[in-house]
């Protein structure tokens, strides 16, 4: 059965494709018959069957696809070989090209999701959020503000991508992280657990920042190093090497952890100092320059 037809209201799109706004033909899904909808290019773009529907000023076009009960609403743009389903929302000024968002996943506000990125199950992205390339967005994650996340990176879980943070590459943020601020979370980075890297911090390579740990300010974390339970890492420190900084421990200052060394327990390392070889600091230790 068809619930919907053409009016003769066209539009232009800003690539010069026309567009024709919809109208109900029957009830179906809280739409009402003959309830005006938003513009699509041909009935390809919006299934017949199930409660999909393109409503306000929203436009689907070129090879997009939405089905299911997925909604296009406000002025909201679906185009490309972009593919909404299930329960998916797309609303405000948000822009899918290419992408796809299935599930009960909502993007809002003015974010742009396009390229081979996925957005799915109950995930968010909203506000001026980008994300593109093969990025996936899934479970309950929320990517918000004027975030960035791209390359092959995902964010899943509760986490959390907010503000003006990155995350890139085959980075992957889980459980109930938070990537704040101006972090960046890049290479094969793995942030996860109830972590946070937030500042102008740097996660990078394969280090790896877990548990209820922090990394902050403009300190940074590389290579195979490994930051966890409740370990602190900030001000401009780097950790980098096969280090370890676990425990209650702090890292500060300018100082450096490096190689196969271990900072633990309530141990503070902070100025200029440099701990690396097997150097292991542990206990109440206090390491400055």
């Amino acid at each position: 059965m068809r619930k919907y037809k053409f009016t003769g209201e066209t539009a232009v799109t800003i690539v010069e494709t026309t567009i024709t706004r919809i109208q109900a033909l029957i009830d179906f899904g809280g739409v009402k018959a003959g309830e005006l909808g938003g513009f699509i290019e041909t009935e390809e773009n919006l299934e017949h069957s199930g409660n999909a529907w393109v409503s306000g000023n929203a436009k689907v076009y070129g090879g997009a696809v939405v089905r299911g009960d997925a909604k296009v609403l406000d002025n909201a743009v679906v185009s490309g070989d972009a593919s909404l389903w299930d329960n998916a929302i797309v609303s405000g000024t948000a822009i899918v090209h290419d992408a796809w968002v299935h599930g009960n996943a909502k993007v809002e506000d003015n974010a742009k999701v396009f390229g081979n990125a996925v957005v799915s199950d109950k995930a968010y992205v909203g506000g001026n959020a980008r994300v593109f390339g093969n990025a996936s967005i899934y479970g309950d994650a929320a990517v918000a503000g004027d975030v960035r996340v791209f390359g092959n990176a995902e964010v899943f879980g509760n986490a959390a991508v907010l503000q003006n943070a990155e995350v890139y590459g085959n980075a992957v943020v889980s459980g109930n992280a938070r990537v704040l601020n101006d972090a960046h979370v890049y290479g094969d980075a793995k942030v996860s657990g109830s972590a946070a890297v937030s500042g102008a911090a740097k996660v990078f390579e394969a280090a790896e920042v877990f548990g209820r740990s922090r990394v902050y300010d403009n300190a940074q974390v590389s290579d195979n190093a490994v930051v966890f339970e409740t370990a602190r890492v900030f001000g401009n420190a780097k950790v980098y090497g096969k280090a370890k900084v676990r425990g209650n421990a702090r890292v500060y200052d300018n100082a450096m952890v490096h190689g196969n060394a271990e900072v633990s327990d309530n141990a503070q390392v902070f100025g200029n100092a440099l701990v690396g070889g097997d150097l292991k600091v542990k206990g109440d230790t206090k390491l400055s320059s």
